[in-house]
């Protein structure tokens, strides 16, 4: 059965193109979502992290082991990318998932907050025996429960802007949906910081509960509720899946082993893969040691050093937004990615020039060029991630862009300490050691860039393409 006859195949650019585009007010709408994450990434990283580590005093590493588990479970990624090419849910493809996974991941974000109550209590009272392991635990699965929400519900969404947007408008709905991101970021900081002003100090740990228990009702509620604004209806004015997808009327439609044929089909998946994992790694690779190199080597108080997020945060708000209207649309998206890289690896020998002057002043200046350049990569590299999709299966290659990433925020975590760890060993000066930590990225720029040259959009394209055709034909047949 040729290709020519598959269903659908009538459908064609020009029934795409008679879809309505999306405008600069859906785009912001559907930052919403985006938003909302951010603010919750606030509640789960930032507030209960703080709590369990000075309030109630759970050790650094048992803190993070259990925040860690809603980063392990980043290849249900994949899986749920599937689910939403092949199966809707609620009558959507895409925004059935997203509300479930934003319900999902409220309640479990509630329920963390409870068990680790019963953690500081059981720790409180009988030390490291078998129930507070047993609560470890338990917090565990619940952080785990809340990542594979996570999972269920921002592949979709990724997914819903491939399908909602074409070529040339991706980098402006990036741009927006992501500045959003840390618009939500900061509104998240300001208002746990106003809520929670209350309990400075001192207070008893029933004030305490009350105030952190009241914060994870009221923002998780409005978090729900941005979810539900920012996709309400936008699938079924706005997506093209129905008319790009040749599989969209297929009674069985494409199965995970087909999207996983299909994902590994070009040479280009692995390279692009590979790519990610690189450029994302050396982008925050710096994150473990910023405040602390503040702190050693420019004697900022633990207050101004805080501050330092805020500065990397503004640079990459500006570079976000600039890149999508401003960069990408006149140089292409590689030459915008190339150019952030390399912009990236020069900010870091700026920040490490600025630990030689001593100068908080250039140092913070350094800082916001990082953000930046930053803004630059991050905006041109998600407009390539979305362009590299099948429409058959856009989800599953979201899916698999996204456990890249996730897979690199660990390995940076982690690698950003270990390495500053080795080079105070190596070289027994702290300037040093801190600048060994930003050389290995602003290298790994370097060779992010040539991974980059070898990706080919076309072939990609192409390869995907023939691997649909190849397998709808043998499944036909």
């Amino acid at each position: 059965m040729s290709i020519d006859r598959l269903p659908n195949s009538r459908l064609t650019d020009s029934a795409t193109a008679a879809q309505k585009r999306v405008n600069l007010l859906t785009m912001f709408r559907l930052g919403l979502f985006q938003m909302g994450l951010g603010m919750m990434s606030i509640l789960t990283l930032g507030v209960l992290n703080r709590v369990m580590i000075k309030e109630l005093a759970i050790p650094a590493t048992v803190v993070a082991g259990t925040l860690a588990m809603h980063q392990f479970v980043a290849p249900a990624r994949v899986w749920f990318g599937q689910m939403s090419d092949a199966k809707p849910l609620f009558g959507h493809h895409r925004t059935g998932y997203v509300w479930l996974g934003g319900l999902l991941f409220v309640i479990s974000a509630f329920l963390a907050v409870q068990v680790m109550w019963r953690l500081g209590d059981s720790l409180e009272a009988v030390g490291w025996t078998t129930p507070t392991y047993g609560w470890v635990g338990l917090l565990g699965l619940v952080f785990a429960v809340y990542g594979i929400a996570i999972c269920s519900s921002s592949t979709p969404f990724a997914a819903l802007l491939v399908d909602v947007s074409d070529e040339e408008d991706r980098s402006k709905l990036i741009g927006v949906v992501w500045s959003m991101l840390m618009v939500g970021i900061i509104i998240g900081a300001i208002v746990s910081s106003s809520l929670l002003k209350q309990i400075d100090g001192d207070v008893p740990r029933e004030v305490l509960q009350a105030s952190i228990n009241s914060l994870f009702v009221k923002v998780p509620a409005v978090v729900l509720l941005l979810v539900g604004i920012a996709t309400f209806g936008v699938e079924k004015k706005y997506s093209r899946y129905q008319a790009r997808s040749l599989a969209v009327h297929r009674e069985d439609k494409i199965t995970l082993g087909s999207a996983l044929r299909i994902l590994t089909a070009s040479r280009q998946t692995g390279l692009f893969f590979t790519f990610l994992l690189v450029m994302t790694i050396c982008l925050f690779m710096q994150d473990a040691v910023l405040e602390p190199y503040g702190g050693e080597i420019f004697k900022m108080p633990i207050s101004e050093s805080t501050r330092l997020n805020a500065i990397y945060g503004t640079g990459v708000l500006i570079g976000l937004g600039a890149t999508g209207f401003l960069i990408v649309p006149r140089i292409g998206k590689q030459n915008t990615i190339r150019l952030g890289c390399l912009s990236v690896a020069a900010c870091f020998g700026l920040i490490i020039l600025s630990g030689f002057t001593g100068n908080p002043i250039v140092f913070k200046s350094a800082l916001m060029c990082f953000g930046l350049a930053s803004g630059i990569t991050t905006t041109g590299a998600l407009s390539l991630m979305l362009d590299l999709t099948a429409a058959e299966t856009a989800g599953t290659f979201i899916g698999a862009w996204g456990l890249s990433q996730a897979m690199a925020r660990g390995i940076a975590t982690i690698s950003g300490g270990a390495i500053l760890d080795f080079g105070r060993s190596l070289f027994g000066v702290p300037m040093l050691a801190y600048g060994l930590v930003f050389t290995v990225p602003a290298v790994g720029m370097i060779l992010a860039v040539w991974l980059l040259g070898r990706v080919d959009v076309a072939e990609f394209q192409d390869n995907a393409k023939s691997a649909i055709a190849t397998i709808l034909e043998n499944e036909l047949d």
